[in-house]
C-alpha cells in the first residue's frame, strides 16, 4: 500500500517458475526463501533468516522494512513490506487472523 494511493491494498500473484520468485515446491512442501532486498535501502542485511517450509494448508507472514534517503534534499522515506503466503487453496479473509508462522525482519530505522 502507498500513502499516495490512500493505502489501497495491492496484490500480486506469480507463477512459481517466474524469475526471482522465492517459492519452490519440493517433496510435498513449499519452500519460502527470504524475499529479495533492495541494495538502496537501509539497514544493510548481511545475514538473512533461513528458508521456511510450509505444508499444504499452512500460511506464513514475512515482514521486512527499509529506510531510504532522497537524492537531492536528503529527506527520508520508509517502506514496510508484508508477504502473506498460503500453500494451497484458501478462502477470502484467510490472512485476517494471527499468522501461525511468522518471520520478522523489521529493524530499527534510526
Amino acid at each position: 500500500m502507498w500513502e499516495s494511493e490512500s493505502f489501497v491494498p495491492r496484490m500480486q500473484v506469480r507463477d512459481l517458475l517466474h524469475p526471482g520468485t522465492v517459492l519452490r515446491e519440493r517433496d510435498g512442501l513449499l519452500r519460502v526463501d527470504p524475499p529479495e532486498v533492495t541494495m538502496f535501502g537501509m539497514p544493510r542485511r548481511n545475514r538473512r533468516p533461513p528458508a521456511v517450509r510450509l505444508a499444504p494448508g499452512q500460511w506464513l507472514q514475512w515482514q521486512i522494512n527499509y529506510r531510504f534517503v532522497g537524492g537531492c534534499g536528503g529527506e527520508w522515506s520508509y517502506r514496510l513490506e508484508t508477504f502473506n503466503i498460503f500453500y494451497g487453496s484458501t478462502e477470502p479473509g484467510a490472512f485476517l487472523g494471527v499468522p501461525p508462522r511468522r518471520v520478522d525482519e523489521r529493524r530499527s530505522l534510526r
